[in-house]
């Protein structure tokens, strides 16, 4: 595969994405900290570990498997929290990308609920489907996290399944352990619809905003 997994920066209303960067160190550190409770199966760094996250992360974008974001909120001008693509993948003999997952995404107490997740996830699947071209997206969770599942299923993902044992689980205290993992997808022949409807969100968000998004 000579497909090269490279993020640009994507910006809507009321979010930028940002390729990861140690300059951002601080901010997410903030980030990471302001409510763990909300965080349950999901892996989100301590403050004292985001300084390690960000080599591991900009190590795996260096291998090509990886392309890992900082979420900005335009409201604020700080980081609210991370998402990434990841796993690349391409079937066909023009090495065109075929497919693309979202991950490694998280949001800061105060960000959740703002639409800010909303516009993230129409920036990341307007790119893969409308640039990259890809037919399908994937989102993958612990299939216990019902919480990510919700938001998941907001965005107009389809449940494909539970992979029993599929992935490292990320939960505290059950390190050296496997999860299930609910996979769920979006195809290129459902995007024009469910680009419709995410716009749709993303216009109310930014009305309750305020009507700028800023």
């Amino acid at each position: 595969m000579t497909f090269i997994l490279e993020g640009p920066v994507l910006e809507g209303a009321l979010v930028r994405l940002e390729p990861l960067e140690h300059r951002h160190a601080a901010d997410l550190a903030v980030a990471a900290e302001e409510d763990r409770g909300t965080y349950a199966f999901t892996s989100v760094p301590r403050a004292h570990e985001v300084g390690d996250h960000i080599d591991a992360q900009l190590a795996r974008a260096a291998a090509g498997r990886l392309a890992p974001y900082v979420q900005i909120s335009l409201a604020t001008g700080r980081v609210a929290g991370t998402t990434s693509f990841c796993e690349p993948r391409c079937w066909r003999s023009d090495d065109r990308l075929d497919a693309v997952e979202v991950g490694f995404t998280w949001l800061a107490r105060s960000a959740q609920g703002t639409g800010i997740n909303t516009e993230s996830k129409l920036l990341l699947f307007r790119h893969a489907f409308e640039e990259w071209g890809v037919s399908r997206v994937d989102l993958m969770t612990d299939a216990r996290n019902s919480r990510s599942r919700a938001a998941i299923e907001s965005v107009g993902a389809r449940l494909e399944g539970v992979l029993r044992n599929w992935s490292r689980s990320w939960t505290p205290g059950e390190e050296n352990r496997l999860r299930d993992t609910a996979i769920y997808s979006i195809t290129a022949e459902e995007w024009p619809e469910r680009r419709g409807r995410l716009e749709a969100r993303v216009r109310k968000s930014v009305l309750a905003a305020g009507g700028t998004g800023r």
